[in-house]
C-alpha cells in the first residue's frame, strides 16, 4: 500500500473464492461486506483471483511478473517453488526484476509469521505492560506495520541501485517479521547488551528518563516526558514544584532516575489537583513536551481519515484507488495486462 500511495501500479493476487484472509477479519465489516482490517491497508490496489494450483493461471502470472518492476511475496518456503514460480529462476530471467519475500522467522524458516506470535518472541512482550503485571501485547498489529515500512524501503533501495546493475541474489530481497521486531526493540535492547541485564516492564514509564509518563490530572489522565535536564527545570517549574527545580539531586537525569520515586510521587502528587486543560497550557508555555491521553476517534478527528481508504497518506502519497472487492479487476488485467491501469 505504501508504494501504491507513492504512485506504483500495484496488483494484489488473491486466492479465487477467499482472498486475503484478512477479509474475513471482522466485524466490523462496510456496507459492501468488506472487512475494517482488509480496509485499512488494501488502497491504490486492483485485485485478481488466481489459483496457483492451475497451470494456466501460473502460465499467465509469469507474464505478469515478466512485465513487471517489483513481486512482492509473503509464502512460505517452497510454496512458489513447488508450483512454477521460483523466484531464484525468474530473477535470473528478467536482470530489471527486484522480488522481495516478507518471512516470519527468515528465509531459511518455514514457520508461519503472525504479528503475535513475533510480537511473544521478539522480547515486545516481555517490556509491554505493568511494572507488576503480565506480559501484554501492543495494543495495534506494529510488527505487521513495520515490516511493511522495512519492505518498502528495501523495494525503494533496490529500485534506486537498479541502474548499475545487480545480481540475482542481491535483487531477491527478505524481510521478516522477527527481524523487524527485534531491531525495533533499539534502546531497550542496547541497555541490555550494555549492561548485560534482562530488560523488565515499566508500565507507562521510561527506563532511561524522569518524569517520562503518565499521571492522573483532576479530570482525565495526561503523559509529561521530560528529555533532557532544562525541560525538567521548566517542568517542575511550570507544575508550581520550585523545590524539585531547585534540588541539586535532580539536576541531571541520572540523579532523577536514582530517586524516581521522590520525583514522580511529588509530580503525581500536585498534577491530581487541576484539570488537564491547565497542566498542558502551563507545561506547553514551559516548552514541555506534554499531552491528553485521547481516544481514538478523538484522535481520528485531528487528521483526514475515512471509513473507505483509512488514514491519508503523508505527501507526497496519495490516495487514487478504494480498496477493491475480490478480483473486481480479474477479467480486466486478464485481457489487458498491465495496460488495465491506464483505464
Amino acid at each position: 500500500m505504501i508504494l501504491g500511495d507513492l504512485g506504483a501500479d500495484v496488483l494484489k493476487i488473491e486466492r479465487p473464492g477467499v482472498g486475503d484472509d484478512t477479509r474475513g477479519w471482522g466485524p466490523p465489516f462496510d456496507e459492501n461486506g468488506l472487512s475494517a482490517y482488509y480496509l485499512s491497508v488494501n488502497r491504490n490496489k486492483l485485485s485478481v483471483a488466481a489459483d496457483l494450483e492451475l497451470g494456466q493461471d501460473v502460465a499467465w502470472l509469469r507474464q505478469l511478473i515478466a512485465g513487471a518492476d517489483v513481486v512482492v511475496d509473503n509464502f512460505r518456503r517452497g510454496t512458489l517453488e513447488r508450483r512454477g514460480l521460483d523466484p531464484a529462476a525468474l530473477l535470473r530471467e528478467h536482470p530489471r526484476l527486484i522480488w522481495c519475500t516478507i518471512t516470519g522467522f527468515g528465509a531459511g524458516s518455514a514457520r508461519p509469521g503472525y504479528d503475535f506470535v513475533v510480537q511473544a518472541e521478539s522480547g515486545w512482550m516481555a517490556i509491554t505492560g505493568e511494572a507488576h503485571g503480565g506480559p501484554m501485547k501492543v495494543g495495534v498489529a506494529l510488527v505487521d506495520v513495520m515490516a511493511g515500512k522495512d519492505a518498502a524501503i528495501a523495494v525503494l533501495a533496490a529500485l534506486a541501485a537498479r541502474p548499475g546493475g545487480r545480481t540475482p541474489e542481491e535483487r531477491h530481497l527478505h524481510v521478516s517479521l522477527a527481524h523487524s521486531a527485534t531491531a525495533a526493540l533499539v534502546n531497550v535492547a542496547q541497555n541490555a547488551l550494555v549492561s548485560g541485564r534482562e530488560s523488565t516492564r515499566w508500565g507507562n514509564a521510561h527506563p532511561n528518563l524522569v518524569p517520562y509518563e503518565l499521571f492522573e490530572a483532576l479530570d482525565r489522565p495526561i503523559v509529561i516526558a521530560v528529555g533532557n535536564d532544562a525541560q525538567f527545570a521548566a517542568c517542575a517549574r511550570a507544575l508550581g514544584l520550585a523545590s524539585l527545580a531547585e534540588d541539586p539531586r535532580y539536576a541531571l537525569n541520572a540523579g532523577r532516575i536514582e530517586h524516581r520515586v521522590a520525583v514522580v510521587g511529588a509530580i503525581r502528587e500536585r498534577v491530581r489537583t487541576q484539570p488537564a486543560a491547565a497542566w498542558l497550557r502551563a507545561l506547553e508555555q514551559a516548552g514541555v513536551p506534554c499531552g491528553v491521553v485521547k481516544p481514538v476517534l478523538e484522535a481520528l478527528r485531528e487528521v483526514e481519515a475515512s471509513p473507505l481508504t483509512g488514514v491519508a497518506p503523508m505527501a507526497p502519497g496519495t490516495v487514487r484507488r478504494p480498496p477493491p472487492a475480490l478480483d473486481a479487476h480479474g477479467a480486466l488485467v486478464r485481457a489487458r495486462g498491465w495496460d488495465a491501469f491506464r483505464d
